[in-house]
């Protein structure tokens, strides 16, 4: 059973998230909170699998509350945003959210979405991933990363973390790399030990950094 916590200041949105997720028989909504800091609360109180996340909320943004909840191992982070170009949803994945979803995002997509976020892996749209990084990498002028800090992988886990970055799934690396998605989980699993990265987004994130991977291009 996935274990839920809502986290948003309209309730007419918390309404609708809860019917979707309760309708499913391994998720259940644990409680509800309307800002960051109940957000918080809520997740020491019941340390849910997953905290849904709005990001923003008045008093503490659910930015901040993904830095708390993160940072106290509470539980993972899904944040959500009605702008596909949001500051807050790029501060809130650098805060540790694990993955990041529009708020039209169809039923079934956000169900598939806590649930791989439960799971360890990443939720972010190759779309989406491309515009935050384009934000990301403007914002820092341009400059790369030193990418000596991949001199630690393999040809063949470096070929994987590129596939990760340009936003495809293991079964899409698995298929394009003629390897089993079982094999693509280990070697993503071991990129993240060598890099000391906590997840995909991460993951994603030094790709594009260290120049491995360029927006709108290999």
């Amino acid at each position: 059973m996935v274990r839920v916590v809502l986290v948003d200041d309209q309730e007419l949105m918390r309404v609708g998230l809860r019917m979707v997720l309760d309708s499913q028989e391994d998720v259940q909504v644990v409680d509800e909170a309307a800002d960051g800091a109940s957000a918080v609360d809520k997740a020491r109180e019941h340390a849910p699998d997953v905290v849904l996340m709005d990001v923003r909320m008045p008093g503490m943004d659910g930015v901040r509350a993904t830095e708390l909840i993160v940072g106290e191992d509470l539980a993972k982070v899904l944040v959500m945003t009605t702008f596909d170009l949001d500051d807050y949803a790029l501060s809130a994945l650098r805060a540790g959210a694990g993955g990041f979803l529009l708020k039209d995002t169809p039923p079934d997509d956000l169900v598939s979405a806590v649930r791989s976020v439960h799971e360890g892996d990443a939720v972010v749209s190759p779309s989406v991933t491309k515009r935050l990084l384009d934000r990301f990498l403007g914002a820092a002028g341009g400059e790369l990363r030193d990418d000596s800090v991949l001199e630690v992988l393999t040809d063949r886990e470096r070929e994987v973390l590129v596939n990760t970055a340009k936003g495809l799934s293991n079964g899409e690396i698995a298929e394009r790399m003629f390897l089993s998605e079982a094999t693509v989980k280990t070697h993503i699993g071991r990129v993240l030990s060598k890099l000391e990265l906590r997840d995909r987004v991460q993951a994603v994130v030094l790709a594009y950094e260290t120049g491995l991977v360029r927006p709108g291009g290999e």
